[in-house]
């Protein structure tokens, strides 16, 4: 998968996705990331992405001209732009799978007020939030992203079948869990779990996914 990320602060991006998972999926090359930095298509003095809105308001908003220049540079035919803002559609487990099976995205990062609105009619895809708060600018929820999209490519985890049975992938949070020693400080590990009865564990399972979700996010079953 190739994965084009547009922003104005690339310094963030080092680090967090040079480490673990998505650190091994460049290394593999089933990863191809770039990060680009949005003032790079700019043509002024003080490399301005930023102008007050029309109409008055609080605030500056990514002017278009940029944004424009830079996906029409960037983007190939199969190429997906995503726009990164609060007003997005809600990201999660189904939207991650859904990106998965695409091979080329370009994700745009939000600033400031966010985007005037002819980049999301004329350029977006999609238009993508990770959750009902607003972070300072759209970097985070772009690494969010491509971190919840990279481990389910095939082949990133090792074992793929460690992406089928987790939180959010049957609608549900995942069962508990339990390793090594079988009792610790006197909490135990529940007995149906070393039974080897593999049918009366998936029951078990199934059982304490469904009281862990109905406990934590009732919202999941409505």
């Amino acid at each position: 998968m190739k994965i084009d990320v547009l922003t104005l602060f690339p310094g963030m991006f080092s680090g967090p996705l040079d480490e673990s998972i998505v650190k091994r999926a460049r290394a593999t090359g089933l990863l191809d990331l770039n990060i680009h930095n949005l003032r790079d298509w700019t043509h002024d003095r003080h490399r301005t992405v930023d102008d007050r809105p029309f109409g008055g308001g609080p605030g500056m908003l990514l002017k278009p001209e940029p944004i424009f220049e830079a996906v029409e540079s960037l983007r190939r035919e199969k190429t997906r732009v995503i726009l990164l803002s609060p007003a997005g559609r809600k990201f999660d487990q189904a939207v991650a799978r859904e990106l998965a099976q695409h091979d080329d995205l370009l994700l745009v990062s939000g600033s400031y007020e966010g985007f005037d609105e002819r980049v999301r009619e004329a350029l977006a895809d999609d238009d993508l939030s990770i959750g009902d708060f607003v972070v300072t600018n759209g970097a985070l929820p772009a690494m969010v992203i491509i971190d919840a999209v990279t481990r389910l490519l095939p082949g990133v985890l090792g074992d793929d079948a460690s992406s089928q049975d987790e939180s959010f992938s049957h609608g549900l949070l995942e069962y508990p869990q339990y390793t090594r020693p079988a009792e610790f400080r006197g909490m135990k590990v529940p007995e149906v779990l070393m039974s080897g009865n593999h049918a009366e564990i998936e029951k078990w399972r199934s059982q304490q996914a469904k009281a862990r979700t109905e406990k934590q996010r009732p919202d999941l079953l409505k």
